[in-house]
């Protein structure tokens, strides 16, 4: 396809015409002919605005760095192409968020002279950036960041930059938490009257597990000289303990996280791998003290709810809602189980039961339909597998009917199976009896006595959003692998996570949309780089609808069409 030009005369003189057209094979001519496809009249009338409008509209339909060099002036040399999207948006709302002043100002010596933070922040900002559009290890990440994407003020970067950026968050994460969290509350008016608290764990495919150190409470690495034999606790940081990902057989961390009832996570920690859950809530309660926060219910699950739990962490104003165990066996559980009431609808399925068994606590029975539907086929399914298994085994010898006994190992069947006092394997009717009852409930308790039953089963419900940040850490930010091995790094590594998962989070709430369809969508406003005679300059392609309103929900300015211009030194 191209532009045909053909001439006429008349009593002016010449008269050029301008066609769009193609060839076409003429089979009798036996070779291919022009056909005009369309006419664009006399070239001293061309209207250039309509055909410049006519070039954009049809590069959209092009890659963007195709439409770029499309779209280039004749003597200009397309150069490369970078996504630039994505990396724009989230630099606008760190700025919005004012992490790179935070960044400039937390760690500074209180005397003497003040140290220059651009070039650190921008590393900072760049392996934010990575973990959102394109996790990597850091060494890869350098590579990005140089080739592969338009960083603001960051052209190019190296490993060795990135690592000193990541030693120097964790020696300041404690201030730049604290202060990242009054901007983010100020900015988006956070309710922070729910705080969700929930841990999960990372493995790393080590042989062996980190040599034990001295730790004080909080799980953090003792100097010599503070440590006292009488209380310090000896623990290696990726070490052997109750895995979340089923992988108990190599050595982890866990990571704690609080987030607020919108899904904005606040705060995260690291402990070495072999921490226990039921200490970590009270560490939590201690260090977010400090905060200025206003009354805090804390929603956490049931790994959580032991009695000193519950005592600490109704100390000063504030309450919890904690999820409790059916099958414990308590006399409390047994007791809300058994009380006679009628459930109230709250929502999609979910109806709840308030029973009263304890002067400081309340107990709110939930249950959803769905769930319970769920609870039964799966014990049917249970129950049918367990059934075939001890079939025929009355005939067996006692020897023979003890290896078939030995069921412990198949997940959720030996709940079921009971011993005759003749040692014959029956299935067991009572138990299965006892769990149609617990189909589709959980029980919760909680202590503030001003929440209605309707808020406190909602409120635990949103400890969802806790599991959700956890999903997006490990598949859409990649927590794991970690390719660090000195711990501080780890914690470092840590912490960008938290930081990508606050942005994602504050423009998923924002948009409405999910964070892999954002991200989609902004990987496709590309900037190109083009030189020539005299100079060098940097374009981004043309804004589309959806990239306008994505921008226009954030309140977001379109970013400006050249973004760099370097004429050609004389």
């Amino acid at each position: 396809m191209y532009v045909r030009t053909t001439k006429r005369e008349n009593k002016s003189g010449t008269v050029r015409y301008l066609h769009l057209a193609h060839n076409e094979w003429d089979p009798v001519k036996g070779r291919a002919v022009p056909k005009v496809l369309f006419t664009f009249g006399r070239e001293d009338d061309l209207d250039r605005e309509a055909v410049r409008r006519l070039v954009m509209s049809l590069s959209k339909l092009l890659e963007p760095g195709d439409a770029l060099a499309a779209t280039a002036a004749s003597d200009l040399e397309f150069v490369s192409s970078v996504p630039f999207g994505g990396a724009y948006v989230l630099d606008q709302l760190w700025r919005r968020l004012r992490i790179d002043q935070i960044v400039g100002r937390v760690g500074q010596p209180k005397r003497g002279r003040r140290r220059d933070m651009t070039a650190t922040e921008r590393v900072l900002f760049a392996l934010v950036a990575n973990r959102a559009l394109a996790p990597s290890s850091k060494l890869a990440a350098a590579e990005w960041i140089t080739n592969d994407v338009h960083i603001d003020g960051l052209a190019e970067t190296g490993e060795q930059p990135c690592y000193r950026a990541m030693d120097w968050l964790h020696e300041v994460q404690d201030d730049l938490e604290k202060q990242v969290f009054d901007e983010v509350a100020n900015l988006l008016n956070l309710e922070v009257d729910l705080l969700f608290f929930d841990t999960t764990s990372t493995y790393f495919e080590l042989e062996e597990p980190d040599e034990p150190l001295a730790r004080n409470d909080a799980g953090r690495r003792l100097d010599a000289d503070d440590v006292d034999d009488n209380e310090a606790r000896q623990a290696g940081f990726r070490t052997y303990g109750k895995s979340k990902d089923s992988r108990d057989d190599l050595p982890q961390i866990v990571i704690g996280m609080a987030v607020t009832r919108d899904g904005i996570p606040v705060r995260c920690w690291c402990w070495p791998g072999n921490t226990s859950d039921q200490t970590l809530i009270r560490q939590v309660k201690d260090e977010m003290r400090d905060w200025t926060l206003s009354k805090i219910v804390w929603v956490a699950d049931r790994g959580f709810s032991s009695a000193a739990n519950r005592r600490y962490l109704r100390k000063g104003d504030h309450a919890y809602i904690i999820g409790e165990k059916l099958r414990s066996g308590s006399p409390e559980v047994q007791a809300a189980l058994s009380r006679q009431g009628r459930y109230q609808d709250v929502g999609e399925n979910m109806r709840v039961k308030e029973v009263r068994i304890s002067d400081t606590d309340r107990f709110v029975i939930c249950h959803n339909p769905e769930a319970a539907e769920r609870d039964r086929h799966m014990r049917e399914q249970l129950v049918a597998q367990l059934a075939g298994l001890i079939a025929d085994t009355d005939k067996l010898s006692d020897f023979k009917r003890g290896d078939r006994g030995k069921i412990a190992d198949k997940p959720g069947l030996n709940r079921y199976l009971r011993a005759t006092p003749a040692g014959k394997l029956r299935v067991d009717q009572a138990k299965i009896k006892a769990e149609e009852n617990l189909d589709g409930k959980y029980l919760l308790r909680c202590s503030d006595p001003h929440l209605s039953a309707e808020d406190i089963a909602l409120g635990y419900k949103q400890l969802l959003e806790v599991e959700r940040g956890w999903r997006d850490m490990k598949q859409i930010i990649d927590l794991r692998p970690v390719y660090h091995r000195l711990e501080e790094r780890i914690r470092a590594h840590v912490i960008l996570c938290w930081l990508a998962l606050l942005l994602i989070r504050i423009t998923e709430t924002t948009t409405g949309k999910t964070w892999p369809h954002i991200r989609r969508e902004l990987d496709r406003l590309h900037l190109g780089t083009f030189t020539g005679r005299t100079g060098t300059f940097q374009q981004v392609t043309t804004l589309t609808k959806p990239q306008r309103d994505l921008l226009a929900k954030l309140d977001i300015p379109a970013p400006k069409q050249v973004v760099s211009l370097q004429p050609t030194p004389r």
